[in-house]
């Protein structure tokens, strides 16, 4: 069927690959690319012996040269972004200069501040429709699998959705006091910025934090979330028709904020850069390098994921609740690919949305959310490769009543 080029060669692109490898009948080739290539070395000689060709390279994602230099010899069909979302632009503009589609699984963001928006991405429309290529962004879990369950949703359960609470739980016990299940700096700068939510057309803005909530998850048990900004909210607000409130909430363990909050107070969660022996560091930048690589939490971590969205809305004039979830159990992936649930419910959306471009499916000139698109092909392909969704017609709602909400840092 055709050839894609991946850039990275982390946990979410580890899984990823071996999907790809998997579904050879559409991925015959593939070539890994990353600044490191014996990264990219060790995980071919891993694989290698599949119907998929494997080649590796070496690439410096911030570079638009070497990225149009290595897309124009190996001619890829597509190119998946898996690096860092501080390179999104760069692999965007080699893509537009070969005229090759696109796919990444998280916004651009600055380097220098913490700002997860979609308008830097978006200002490429144009000039990829000129093009005549697809750029399909934010095809992970969430963003991602999110979005294709509130337009699953929409297309099949209701005439108008007025509010959508996605909700994301890990509950894998790695063993560690601290430490981030994917890349400690985008984790922390995510997770220490404000929170927001989508209401009556407009942003609400909280205090990192403010706003937590409890929610007995299906197949885990009751667990303390809190109230975060998300991209996917952006695009949806904008993409669901009648929508009047969007909510994002993940769940943190009591360590983990802990941890998290004492890290803050002493700095080290700063991306402002300090001189330290005559030398400019960023504070975030180091505390990543002193804990453990996400990577190496898959042979550690026991438990399970669930993440999905509770729809309310409208369906032949009457009021209908609807949630739809997944459940991955970490022990389970790392078993299957080598990579626990965080990497695998983020890496195989990465390569259907992948496979939707290539196979045609998804395919139109320009630059998309992923809920822009048909979802019942992706639906049925979630089941087919390793994260099958659930149904709750009848699910125990956030309760707005007695919910707690933690008193603002402010207000102290």
């Amino acid at each position: 069927m055709g050839k894609a080029l991946i850039i990275g060669c982390g946990g979410v692109a580890s899984v990823a690959i071996h999907k790809c490898c998997q579904n050879n009948d559409v991925f015959e080739e593939i070539c890994i690319a990353s600044r490191t290539k014996s990264k990219c070395d060790a995980l071919k000689a891993k694989l290698d012996g599949g119907k998929t060709k494997i080649t590796t390279a070496q690439v410096d994602a911030n570079n638009v040269d070497e990225l149009i230099a290595l897309i124009e010899e190996v001619k890829p069909d597509i190119v998946m972004n898996l690096a860092l979302p501080y390179q999104d632009l760069t692999i965007m503009d080699a893509c537009l200069a070969t005229k090759t589609h696109y796919l990444d699984t998280a916004n651009y963001e600055p380097e220098d501040t913490a700002k997860f928006e979609y308008k830097w991405q978006w200002d490429y429309r144009e000039r990829f429709e000129k093009a005549g290529i697809t750029a399909l962004l934010g095809s992970g879990f969430d963003p991602g699998v999110t979005s294709v369950f509130s337009a699953y949703a929409l297309k099949h359960h209701f005439d108008e959705i007025e509010y959508i609470d996605i909700l994301d739980c890990n509950a894998g016990d790695h063993g560690y006091p601290f430490a981030t299940n994917f890349n400690p700096e985008i984790n922390i700068r995510e997770v220490s910025a404000k929170g927001s939510y989508w209401e009556n057309g407009k942003w609400i803005e909280t205090e990192p934090m403010e706003i937590k909530r409890v929610y007995n998850f299906p197949e885990i048990g009751a667990k303390d979330m809190y109230l975060l900004h998300h991209e996917e909210i952006e695009s949806l607000a904008l993409n669901i028709p009648g929508i009047k409130r969007i909510r994002f909430f993940m769940t943190f363990g009591e360590s983990y904020l802990t941890h998290l909050k004492c890290l803050e107070n002493v700095g080290m969660t700063s991306i402002e850069p300090i001189e330290f022996e005559g030398k400019q560091i960023i504070p975030l930048q180091f505390l990543k390098a002193v804990l453990p690589d996400p990577a190496s939490l898959g042979p550690r971590t026991k438990g399970k994921t669930n993440i999905g969205c509770i729809f309310q809305g409208k369906k032949d004039g009457k009021e209908k609740t609807y949630y739809l979830y997944n459940v991955c159990d970490h022990e389970a992936c790392y078993q299957e690919v080598g990579s626990q649930a965080v990497s695998y419910t983020t890496g195989v959306p990465a390569m259907i949305g992948a496979m939707m471009v290539m196979t045609g499916k998804w395919n139109k000139p320009g630059v998309y959310n992923i809920e822009e698109f048909d979802p019942d092909p992706f639906m049925e392909a979630l089941n087919k490769w390793g994260l099958p969704w659930k149904e709750d017609f009848n699910p125990e709602l956030v309760d707005e009543q007695t919910a707690q909400q933690l008193e603002p840092e402010h207000a102290r």
